[in-house]
């Protein structure tokens, strides 16, 4: 009886020991068929590291003035008695705008001229009687005098008319009507917005530490939200002579024809003044730049051989940028010339990822891109 236990536990454990043999054999396999296997390498786009001329330029936020503008307001109160405008018209100067009631001038004007003619006769009578000594030099002098002074009373008269005929102080165009028909206004009352829409001044200001290379004559562009991928170019022509004590800051104001009449006054636009000199920057495409808040990277194709055959990998680097252009960003240090750099599907590598390079119908970067990036 003992015997076959003794050959039955044989057996059992021989048989045990030949599974975990075959399951060690197994598992074996498994493991060298992990560290051999290799995943699929990703799919990316790629964009090559190059050297550009890139012009400098000095970048502010600035508001577009009119050469000349101003709110028409009168300088005399009085009753509106003809409106002789329409809101949004074009006018040149000198062109009637507002009429206010002159009855009472008119009036008194007639008077005074009345009182003129009369003071003219008596002095054309004074002469006459003076050159035969009628009367004295005395009252030859008041007749002058008096006649004179009437002139003067009628001058002031005319003025006062003059002023109520309210007029184009320049050609431009005209804003939205303020006043109504027999309204009464007083002294600065706001009638109409005059602006001259070309040409057009745009002032913004830059820190002193650029003072240096600034001058009159340099190429000034403008962009505005309002015509995306549309820069207009002018000049500037004034640099202030005295720096903003708080900012330290200077004003500066440039001058665009605006012969489209595009721009109006008061519009926000983005200015970049252009430096004279190009200098060389190594540039890459935008969307290679991975933004992190401990700074920016890039992935990096380099080619590596392993047991004979040679693969794509990416490695991320971090790199410092400069300015952008256009769809280029600047490198400043972390690359060189030559470097490839994945440009499209890096959300899906990490350090060492395979990588195989696929660039059909990936969009191409431009210095000038349209709608423009700025």
């Amino acid at each position: 009886m003992k015997k076959k236990i003794i050959v039955g536990l044989v057996i059992v454990v021989a048989v045990a020991g030949g599974l975990g043999l075959v399951k060690g054999l197994q598992f074996g396999k498994m493991l060298a068929a992990g560290k051999s296997f290799l995943p699929p390498p990703e799919t990316v786009s790629t964009g090559v590291a190059h050297m550009e001329q890139w012009q400098d330029t000095l970048t502010a936020i600035g508001t577009v003035n009119a050469v000349q503008g101003v709110l028409v307001a009168p300088e005399i109160a009085g009753t509106v008695t003809e409106i002789a405008f329409e809101s949004g018209a074009t006018v040149h100067q000198g062109d009637l705008l507002v009429k206010l009631d002159t009855s009472s001038e008119d009036a008194q004007l007639r008077a005074a001229e009345a009182q003129m003619q009369l003071a003219k006769l008596n002095l054309d009578r004074t002469v006459k009687l003076r050159a035969d000594n009628t009367v004295s030099q005395a009252e030859l002098d008041q007749a002058e005098a008096t006649l004179k002074q009437n002139q003067a009373n009628a001058d002031a008269i005319r003025a006062t008319v003059e002023k109520k005929t309210i007029r184009a102080p320049f050609a431009g165009r005209l804003g939205i009507r303020m006043v109504n028909l027999g309204e009464q206004l007083d002294v600065g009352k706001s009638i109409v917005s005059l602006q001259s829409p070309a040409p057009l001044y745009v002032d913004f200001s830059l820190p002193q530490q650029d003072l240096s290379l600034l001058q009159t004559g340099l190429v000034v562009q403008v962009a505005s939200d309002s015509y995306p991928g549309t820069n207009f170019t002018g000049e500037l022509t004034a640099i202030n002579p005295d720096l903003n004590a708080l900012t330290r800051s200077v004003q500066l104001r440039a001058k665009f024809e605006n012969a489209d009449q595009l721009l109006r006054p008061g519009m926000y636009v983005r200015v970049s003044v252009i430096l004279p000199e190009a200098q060389p920057v190594l540039a890459v495409p935008a969307t290679a730049i991975l933004s992190a808040p401990y700074g920016d990277a890039v992935y990096l194709v380099e080619s590596q051989t392993a047991n004979g055959a040679t693969n794509l990998i990416a490695q991320q680097k971090f790199i410092r940028t400069g300015r952008a252009h256009g769809d280029f960003v600047s490198v400043e240090s972390g690359l060189k010339a030559g470097d490839r750099v994945v440009t499209a599907g890096m959300a899906k590598l990490r350090n060492g990822s395979s990588v195989q390079e696929n660039n059909t119908d990936v969009p191409k970067a431009s210095l000038s891109p349209t709608p423009s990036n700025g």
